[in-house]
């Protein structure tokens, strides 16, 4: 299938991948239909094959009117070098700048021109633009930073990332390291209830540890649906920056101890042979288990909030320094109250807007508490893995649900028309649809990358290495229109070095 050279050219500005051999070696190429679905989902005013040429002319001269990119990498030891692409006029007029670092400290000055390079001069839609090379910045620290530059009176900013060229790497010493791997959810124990706990998990650290082992692997630990709606898949979480409560080890928390409420549910022969049914159980009995877990949940966090304990302070402390979380906690008792996914909510929540009433009160308290607990269970296990030298090694996905809360808090940042996946190859003959919806490679940028970052350090704060899910994904991730085969895909670029930095900067601090 041969795609229209203005439909080729178009893509190619849009970083887009068309053509490609896919995993049995066959060459391919997408529909014209599924390019002109990318790029509207890219931003590029095209709605037919006919306006390719026309929006082909305005993205090349956007690209040029971008005087500098909205993220600068400049790596550890190397010399920042500032490319900027200005009008002919402002060829030769001198250039200042200033920097925000992220440590709260600012720095100004004058830039220069590399003298080794001639500016490059281009005419784009009866406009005459120059690259220029400068050159003068002061030495910046690894971190991210915001730049200012001034050009005349022309003023631009973008963030500016200095990462180290390398993520951090332990002393290997003289011998081979090895460690276990094992799902959370399948490390069952006498104590679980029919699924491995993070208790089960440190007791595997310390047995591992005790071997020599210097390694314990799972997959990832991220909040799920559970109820309705219902998606266990460690693949596809709720959000990226919380865990799930479905591994908390319920007798592992303080408040059992003085809740009668709880303690009577727990001694209940109900309750113990429904336990002992779900512990026999061939297969994770997801939501069973998960709603056991929370009726001892919610009569504990009734008796907390019953108390007057340094408990409860501490637990109104966690809440008042974890605001992202109050947003979460609001969605997720929204969803309870609904029983069906965002998108089909009411349109003001739909975008974004919660207000109370639009939530029950106590459901928000349930998944704060809950949060709460798993932080606190995980940083143990963490610790414990690093008294011991077994590093907890965690898995961070590449995508989360298109109806859980990232999704429905930072909506602007996916394209949720467009569904990640992979072309076919041996396993998979007609290629794979992930579901998910991809990120949006300019969008993550102009944020200046916050959510990733975030979410690595949702990571990074509890385990010691972590597993990059596709890492292909950090240069280009196959995107799928909705409607469309997984063959009909194509490949979007993104800018692997920004990544690259952003993983080097975490892992080194």
């Amino acid at each position: 299938m041969l795609v229209p050279n203005a439909l080729h050219r178009l893509a190619r500005l849009y970083n887009i991948q068309s053509g490609y051999r896919d995993g049995l070696g066959q060459l391919r190429q997408a529909p014209t239909e599924a390019i002109l679905r990318v790029l509207q989902a890219l931003g590029a005013p095209v709605h037919r094959l006919d306006d390719a040429d026309y929006a082909g002319r305005q993205r090349r001269h956007a690209l040029w009117q971008r005087v500098t990119e909205p993220v600068l990498v400049v790596w550890q030891n190397q010399p920042a070098i500032l490319k900027i692409r200005v009008p002919r006029q402002l060829a030769e007029v001198p250039a200042s700048y200033r920097i925000d670092f992220d440590s709260g400290e600012t720095r100004e000055g004058e830039l220069r021109e590399d003298s080794d390079t001639k500016p490059i001069t281009r005419e784009v839609e009866g406009q005459r633009y120059v690259t220029r090379r400068l050159l003068g910045l002061p030495e910046i620290p690894l971190g991210y930073h915001r730049l200012y530059l001034r050009i005349g009176e022309l003023e631009v900013d973008s963030y500016l990332f200095c990462a180290p060229p390398e993520a951090y790497v332990a002393a290997a010493g003289q011998h081979k390291r090895w460690g276990l791997f094992c799902p959370l959810y399948a490390l069952h124990s006498a104590q679980s209830w029919g699924a491995g706990n993070f208790s089960d998990l440190n007791r595997l650290v310390e047995l591992t540890a005790g071997l020599g082992g210097q390694a314990v692997a799972t997959l990832p630990m991220l909040a799920s649906f559970l109820d309705e709606p219902f998606n266990p898949s460690p693949y596809a979480p709720v959000s990226r920056l919380f865990w799930n409560e479905f591994y908390l080890d319920i007798e592992r928390i303080a408040e059992l101890q003085d809740c009668a409420e709880a303690k009577t549910l727990l001694a209940a022969s109900s309750f113990v042979t429904e336990l002992n049914r779900l512990r026999a159980a061939p297969l994770v009995q997801y939501r069973e288990q998960m709603a056991r877990k929370r009726a001892i949940l919610t009569a504990m966090l009734r008796s907390l909030l019953n108390s007057h304990s340094q408990r409860r302070n501490d637990f109104e402390a966690f809440i008042a320094s974890h605001p992202v979380a109050q947003d979460y906690a609001e969605f997720r008792a929204k969803t309870e109250r609904e029983r069906k996914v965002w998108s089909d909510w009411p349109e003001d929540n739909r975008q974004g807007k919660l207000q109370r009433g639009d939530f029950d009160d106590f459901a928000k308290l349930y998944h704060l508490y809950v949060q709460w607990q798993c932080a606190e269970q995980i940083a143990a296990v963490g610790a414990n893995a690093r008294r011991s030298g077994a590093a907890l090694y965690l898995d961070f996905p590449l995508g989360v649900n298109r109806d859980g809360f990232d999704v429905w808090r930072q909506r602007e940042l996916f394209a949720r028309d467009m569904n990640g996946g992979a072309p076919p190859d041996g396993l998979f003959i007609k290629g794979q649809n992930w579901g998910f919806p991809p990120l949006h490679p300019e969008t993550i940028r102009q944020q200046g990358y916050r959510y990733y970052i975030d979410c690595l350090r949702h990571h990074m704060g509890a385990a010691d290495m972590l597993r990059i899910d596709h890492v292909m994904g950090l240069h280009r991730a196959f995107w799928v229109p909705a409607g469309f085969g997984a063959g009909d895909g194509v490949y979007v670029h993104y800018r692997g070095a920004e990544f690259h930095a952003i993983l080097n900067i975490e892992s080194q601090r």
